[in-house]
This record gives C-alpha cells, sequence and structure tokens, in this order.
C-alpha cells in the first residue's frame, strides 16, 4: 500500500520530548514501513522519522498549540502534497473536515482526545466520509452514538527502551502541567506515603506556565522536586529508577500513553480509575487503581512489592507496537477493499526494529 501519514503541526516526528501523538505516528509509520509498504508522511518542520517526508511543511509555534488556524492551514498543504496515495491516515482534528482532499481516496482518522461535549458535533461529521478509529473502549463508550470502526490501543517499541530496577527510593510524575493531571494530589499521596517525587512537565503556553507558578511551585521542597521536560533518554532513566509511576488523572483520559512507557521501563502505575486506566493497568499486578489521596499513598508504599518484570511483560505484549501496526493494516485493509480483513491476519514485519 502507499499510506499518507498526517500528523500535526506543532511537534516534530518523533517528538524531542514529549509528544504522545508525534510518537505514536513515528512508530506506525516505522512499522508500517517494516512491513513493506510505502509511507509518505506530513509532519511539523524538523522531523526526522525515517520514511519519505513531504517537505516544505508550514512552519506552527508550539506555544500556539490547538490552534484552528495553523492545522487547518497544515492540513490544505499535506492533503495535496499526499495525493496519489491509496489511503490517508489524518491525526488532526481539523483534517478530515477538509473538503477538498483528494476524492474517493479512503480517509481514517484516529480520535486522540475526547468524544464528549463540544467535539461530538465534529466526530460526527467526520464520520461521513472518514473511518473513525477510538484509542480505548472506555473513549468509544462515551460516545455510543457515533460509527466508530475499531479500537486500537497506543503501541510502543518496547526494544527501544530500558528495564530499571526501580532503586532510585521516589515516585515519578510525568505529565502535562495542567490540573487534569493530578499533579497536586500526586504531591499529596507521596508526601503522606513519605516517599520524594521527582516530576517532569512540559509547559508550552501561558495557561500552563501560570498554572505551576500559583499552584505547583508553592507545592515544592525538598522531597518534591521539578525538573522540567525531559529528553527521551532522560525521561526512561527517571522511569526507570522510580518505585512507582502517580498517575492521578482527574478526567476520562482516552488513553494514557505515559502509562505503558512506564510498564515499558519496568515500573509500576499507580493511577485514578478515570479513563482508559483500566484497560492498561492490572490493578494489584502491573500497578494499583486507586480513588483518593490516602488510598494512592497505600499503593505507593505496597508498590514495590510488584513484580516488574510483569510490567514489562505486560508492554511487550498487549501494548507492543507490532501489535499495534497489525491492527492498523487490517483496518487499511478493509478500507480499500471493502472485505473485513481475517482477525488473526498478520503482516510480515521486522523484528529487528517491533518488539
Amino acid at each position: 500500500m502507499r499510506i499518507g501519514l498526517i500528523a500535526p503541526p506543532w511537534i516534530p516526528v518523533p517528538p524531542p520530548a514529549n509528544g504522545g501523538i508525534e510518537s505514536i505516528v513515528d512508530v506506525l509509520a516505522r512499522g508500517l514501513a517494516a512491513a513493506g509498504h510505502d509511507v509518505l508522511l506530513a509532519a511539523a518542520a524538523g522531523s526526522t522519522c525515517p520514511v519519505p517526508q513531504v517537505p516544505g511543511a508550514p512552519a506552527a509555534d508550539p506555544a500556539t498549540m490547538g490552534a484552528c488556524a495553523d492545522e487547518l492551514r497544515h492540513s490544505v498543504f499535506a492533503y495535496e502534497a499526499t495525493d496519489g496515495v491509496d489511503l490517508i491516515h489524518d491525526h488532526t482534528l481539523a483534517g478530515p473536515l477538509y473538503r477538498h482532499r483528494p476524492e474517493k481516496t479512503p480517509l481514517i482518522t484516529t480520535a486522540h482526545g475526547p468524544l464528549t461535549g463540544g467535539l461530538r458535533g465534529i466526530y460526527h461529521a467526520m464520520t461521513a466520509e472518514a473511518s473513525l478509529i477510538a484509542i480505548s473502549h472506555h473513549q468509544a463508550r462515551s460516545a455510543p452514538d457515533l460509527r466508530i470502526s475499531r479500537v486500537i490501543h497506543h503501541g510502543i517499541n518496547t526494544g527501544a527502551v530500558p528495564v530499571g530496577r526501580g532503586e532510585g527510593g521516589y515516585a515519578c510524575f510525568l505529565g502535562r502541567m495542567h490540573p487534569d493531571k493530578g499533579l497536586p494530589q500526586a504531591i499529596g499521596a507521596a508526601r503522606l506515603a513519605r516517599m520524594p517525587l521527582r516530576i517532569a512537565a512540559k509547559m508550552h503556553n501561558r495557561d500552563e506556565h501560570e498554572y505551576f507558578r500559583t499552584v505547583i511551585e508553592p507545592l515544592l521542597g525538598p522531597d518534591v522536586e521539578y525538573l522540567g521536560e525531559l529528553n527521551t533518554a532522560d525521561k526512561y532513566a527517571l522511569l526507570g529508577g522510580a518505585v512507582a509511576l502517580l498517575n492521578p488523572i482527574q478526567w476520562a483520559e482516552p488513553f494514557g500513553m505515559v502509562m505503558i512507557e512506564s510498564l515499558a521501563a519496568g515500573t509500576p502505575v499507580i493511577a485514578t480509575p478515570r479513563g482508559s486506566a483500566p484497560e492498561i493497568i492490572d490493578d494489584g499486578a502491573t500497578g494499583f487503581l486507586r480513588g483518593g489521596i490516602r488510598e494512592l499513598a497505600a499503593a505507593l508504599n505496597e508498590a514495590g512489592t510488584l513484580d516488574r518484570s510483569g510490567c514489562r511483560r505486560a508492554a511487550a505484549t498487549r501494548f507492543s507496537a507490532k501489535r499495534m501496526v497489525s491492527e492498523h493494516l487490517r483496518l487499511y485493509e478493509e478500507a480499500l477493499t471493502g472485505v473485513p480483513a481475517p482477525a488473526d491476519a498478520r503482516a510480515p514485519l521486522d523484528a529487528s526494529f517491533l518488539t
């Protein structure tokens, strides 16, 4: 197949630090190429994913992330540049609504955000012409009136993630500097458990900086350290040395990429039972799902009893890049042929890349 992949315009593929969508597009692009398909990627300037890329993509400032004008400009450019492919998989929000894309080219889109609230009408409009992928069963159930073609969990190349021993004696938090991520709750739980907390979080826009200044910074101290936004190697080192990842999300997150990254490093996850968390974490085996701060603190004190090799094994099987790429290819085949692909179909993949 000749497959056009469209990533959002703000962060390169792969991301230099945090970037969930961009990480997934990178893994998918590499996996499709490893399976023998021709991939053409339209992504932000500075992308280093080793597949053919559309040159000259319009630049977009990460500080304007989510701006409709930036995404629309990028989408118009991307659809013109990918004319001639067999199928397009668009990971932007605005792109699938662009009416002047190549005619009769099957279109797949992934819902990386919530399917509820104001976005529901947008996804209703795009499903008239595009096959919609949900990234968790919880996300799909949140919009039972939407026509969803497939639920495909994210995957990770576990072979690129070093396994840690968790000997640092600290808990860690990774995410965006936003109230939805539950950082104050993580700080409270770590302090109650008397365990140091190390925080790696990104701040790209003014609201995130203001939230840090007014809410989080006053909570810092010798036992709670903010490290900034880490690059990939430092992120995995932080995860691997942690007793556990604290991820007390305060909203129904469609999929928590940081949770499977933590499992790949062998580190259990302690999370609130919201959104996709129960689909990712096996309570009592690869982490704990708890509600309040006291319960999170108690779970943190028990995290050292969990089998870290089991965490790694869960990432390498249930959340592998190979599984994710294979499930996408089956959907692509259905979109091109109109015939459901066999459930046990497996594309030949280069095992040296996909684990």
